[in-house]
């Protein structure tokens, strides 16, 4: 069964679906991610290319707007132009999208719908992080089992 999850921007004007489950599901501790979502780290969440689509509303593709930042310019990011949200970044390194785990659908008492599958399994960055996270998942300097392990 392929599962498929939607999410968007605040406003609502900006859809995606991500199909399948995700590559990586991760704390991010990295300075680029703490800067552009002015946060102390964010849940990125990664899926291959061939599972994440954008809504083909004309309302989606009329309020996305892309930008490149100039250290990582391999990485299209992609934000709502009413609302400000950034919702999504595609690596042509990898080839592969990634989401923000705050702007996935949720229920009626404001959690993440399908939360168990989609979760962290670690912190990565964790070497610039701004505030220590007292939980039991694993810290990593980079990414998760490909850099040293901090704790």
């Amino acid at each position: 069964m392929n599962t498929v999850r939607s999410g968007g921007c605040f406003c609502g004007s900006v859809k995606y679906a991500v199909s399948g489950e995700p590559v990586l599901s991760a704390y991010c501790h990295c300075t680029l991610c703490q800067r552009l979502n002015a946060s102390p780290f964010m849940q990125t969440i990664h899926f291959e290319s061939s599972a994440f689509s954008w809504d083909d509303k004309p309302t989606c593709a009329s309020s996305l707007e892309s930008f490149e930042v100039t250290t990582k310019p391999w990485k299209q990011r992609w934000r709502c132009k009413n609302c400000g949200t950034n919702v999504a970044s595609h690596n042509s390194k990898t080839n592969r999208w990634s989401i923000w785990g705050a702007t996935l659908d949720r229920d009626d008492d404001g959690k993440i719908l399908d939360w168990d599958a989609l979760k962290p399994t670690s912190h990565m960055f964790y070497g610039t992080r701004m505030l220590d996270v007292q939980d039991d998942l694993p810290k990593w300097d980079g990414y998760e089992n490909k850099s040293k392990r901090l704790d």
